[in-house]
């Protein structure tokens, strides 16, 4: 009998909250309630987190919640069948039967195994059949240790052609191979590519190939399937694809890249390969053993809610000369091959990829704020004047304390400069990551070399802009050069690094970089003469560019003026530490004000969503703009509208109040270095509330109607 689950871990017929967030805390509760993890928030935030990235209801009205979690102290299973069922995002409505897989951060292979077993058990109807007819919590934790149990054997009877049919795992158990090779029925695979074409009006096999086609060998597809935890839509994905490739008749092998250990595909397999499908939502492990097959790209959870579509339309690329084949230098899927496959206009993909670019960065601009802010506390605002330090950590240590024995002073010079140092890679990251967006890591060196440059001549996050989308064009172009194959195994490693720099980077220093610092320069002079009988209007502009983009280039130009000039405020120049108050209380507002529309109106906000509400809190207390890009890359129209009308009200009252800030970064932290810290708070939170009650009023009343609903209106109006 397993130890995963009892009778503690199941309740029947319940009705655990409205919503999958609510359901999931429960459950962590179970877990929670059982001593098998030390508490509920960690464990419920882990599980929301991966619930985040990719819905977990299946086909059947089945959910799997799951994650991995330094929380749970041993592997965990538990069950609840719900009354009413409760939509985990399943394609064919809310789930009845949610099953919480709850792994530690360090489970052994073993215990994975195990738990991914039970969700491949879930996707057999009459195991799920028989979870729903239970009348007690016994009864279901005998069914779930009968599936854990049976170990699947495969099948040695030849079927009436004279192959054979089965399911085979390889020694790396459920970590391993999954397979299915087909009898007679294969046989006519180049057919079915034929006739699968004409159905879906790709033409299948080229007329060229027809004849031979005839008489080759059956076709053959491997896949391989992975998910961000790699414990259960991992195994249900390649166990779907199994049973869709049986009944197609078709010779599949899928590779489980899951948590545990992974066992590859024979690159015998991989070499005899028509055409490969990826189900996946995270990076493919090796994706260079592909290089020039024809390939089918979905998220994970297609492979168990489509896979018999995914089956033909491999099929139908095997035959298709013209299909998207895997690149040959092993990069991840290119932007222009991504945008061709979803229909993308060319702005969604430049979005996508400087979305990308500042996703990376968030990090870095995290850490290294909160480690300035917890420096001008222990230490005071003083050390971030000249090589304060610097000079402090040069001559002194924790044996030989500054001042006498101040710790503190010391302490704050440590966690300045870490911040410091943290923060001067913002501006490289962003060029690296954009360029990695684009071409992905061939892409990444190129990209931190145009950044560092940028830098050196001063043209800021505009620069890095620039420079990152050069060097990201600069590796795609480089690696698409058609080489010799003894020559491939070095694009990405010398050639694209290497060459992709010199042109992105040169660009830069010779003709760009210059023209972008004196443009940046130019907009901190035009904000410098808005300054004294113009105060209040230079707050309200400040606020609009603090808020235009969260984090982006404009926001940067704006905090970058207000720094550049921290140094020359004075007891008789207040004006640059009034510039740096205002361009910190406008870049709060975005995410206080998102998560406090959160709480406003819930039903607006998506379940992810809701969820970065709650981080937003600490994020924009802390100063950090750019935990409200995930509200505006998914509404922008609506979201960064309101959040500038707040900031542009948040920068106005901060000048008029006369609010100063002789600390450049930290928001509320740093609030001993703030000068009229009342009127500051105050700012903020009017500007937090307009913004918030504005993207509320917008999300419920400017909402498009649907295309449909706009002609009948029409259609009704002619006819009145």
């Amino acid at each position: 009998m397993t130890t995963l689950i009892n009778t503690d871990l199941v309740v029947l017929d319940a009705n655990l909250g409205a919503d999958a967030s609510a359901v999931i805390r429960s459950l962590a509760g179970m877990v929670a309630g059982t001593g098998r993890a030390t508490g509920v928030d960690a464990l419920s935030a882990d599980a929301l987190a991966r619930e985040q990235k990719t819905a977990t209801g299946i086909p059947g009205g089945i959910a799997i919640p799951h994650c991995r979690s330094a929380a749970v102290l041993e592997p965990t299973l538990a069950m609840a069948r719900l009354a009413p069922a409760v939509d985990f995002g399943a394609k064919d409505g809310p789930a009845d039967i949610i099953f919480f897989i709850a792994a530690p951060a360090g489970a052994d292979n073993e215990h994975l195994k195990l738990l991914s077993k039970l969700a491949r058990s879930l996707i057999k109807k009459d195991f799920t059949a028989a979870l729903r007819a239970a009348k007690t919590p016994a009864d279901v934790v005998a069914l779930v240790d009968g599936a854990l149990a049976d170990t699947p054997k495969p099948s040695t009877a030849a079927d009436a052609d004279g192959g054979a049919t089965g399911v085979r795992e390889a020694a790396g158990g459920s970590q391993g191979v999954v397979g299915h090779r087909g009898g007679a029925t294969a046989a006519r695979g180049p057919e079915r590519a034929r006739e699968l074409g004409e159905q879906l009006g790709t033409g299948g096999v080229s007329p060229a190939g027809e004849a031979g086609a005839r008489d080759a060998a059956p076709l053959r597809l491997v896949a391989v399937t992975a998910c961000p935890t790699g414990i259960a839509h991992t195994y249900m994905a390649a166990d779907s694809l199994v049973l869709a490739a049986q009944e197609a008749g078709v010779d599949l092998q899928v590779e489980t890249q899951g948590s545990g250990a992974v066992t590859p595909l024979d690159p015998a397999v991989i070499a005899a390969a028509d055409a490969v499908i990826f189900a996946v939502d995270v990076d493919v492990r090796g994706k260079e053993r592909f290089a020039g097959k024809p390939v089918v790209n979905s998220p994970v959870k297609r492979g168990i809610d489509e896979p018999a579509k995914m089956i033909q339309e491999a099929l139908v690329a095997a035959g298709d000369p013209h299909a998207h084949r895997v690149p040959h230098f092993g990069a991840e899927e290119t932007a222009e091959h991504q945008a061709e496959a979803s229909g993308e206009h060319l702005g969604t993909k430049i979005k996508k990829v400087l979305l990308t670019g500042v996703s990376y960065m968030i990090p870095f601009v995290a850490g290294g704020g909160l480690l300035i802010a917890l420096g001008f506390l222990l230490g005071g605002y003083g050390i971030a004047l000249g090589t304060h330090a610097d000079d402090i950590l040069t001559h002194n240590t924790l044996l030989n304390l500054p001042d006498g024995g101040n710790l503190a002073l010391y302490l704050g010079a440590v966690a300045f400069k870490i911040g410091s140092l943290s923060m001067s890679f913002l501006v490289p990251a962003l060029a690296g990551y954009i360029a990695f967006g684009i071409a992905d890591r061939p892409g990444i060196a190129p990209g931190f070399t145009a950044g560092a440059v940028a830098v050196f001549m001063g043209s800021g996050f505009l620069g890095g802009l620039v420079g990152g989308l050069l060097a990201g064009l600069a590796a795609y172009w480089i690696g698409s050069w058609k080489v010799p194959r003894w020559l491939r195994g070095l694009m990405p490693v010398v050639i694209i690094p290497l060459l992709g720099s010199i042109i992105a980077s040169g660009a830069m220093l010779l003709f760009l970089g210059g023209p972008i610092a004196a443009f940046s320069n130019g907009l901190n002079h035009w904000l410098t003469g808005m300054s004294g009988a113009s105060a209040v209007v230079l707050g309200v502009v400040l606020g609009l560019m603090m808020c235009f983009d969260l984090g982006g280039p404009v926001n940067k130009v704006a905090y970058a003026f207000a720094v550049a000039g921290l140094g020359t405020g004075s007891a008789l120049n207040h004006a640059p530490w009034e510039i740096m108050a205002t361009v910190m209380a406008a870049g709060m507002v975005p995410p206080l004000a998102m998560a406090l529309a959160t709480v406003l109106d819930r039903k607006r906000f998506s379940l992810a969503e809701r969820e970065n509400g709650k981080a937003a809190w600490l994020l924009g207390a802390s100063f950090i703009s750019e935990g409200a890009i995930p509200f505006a890359a998914a509404d922008p129209l609506r979201v960064i509208p309101s959040m500038m009308l707040g900031g542009a009200f948040t920068g106005a009252i901060c000048m008029a109040a006369g609010v100063t800030s002789q600390a450049p970064h930290g928001g509320i932290f740093v609030f001993f270095a703030i000068g009229n810290i009342g009127m500051f708070i105050t700012a903020i939170l009017v500007g937090m509330v307009v913004s918030a009650f504005t993207v509320v009023a917008l999300k419920r009343w400017a909402v498009r109607k649907p295309v449909e609903t706009v002609a009948a209106a029409q259609l009704v109006s002619q006819n009145s």
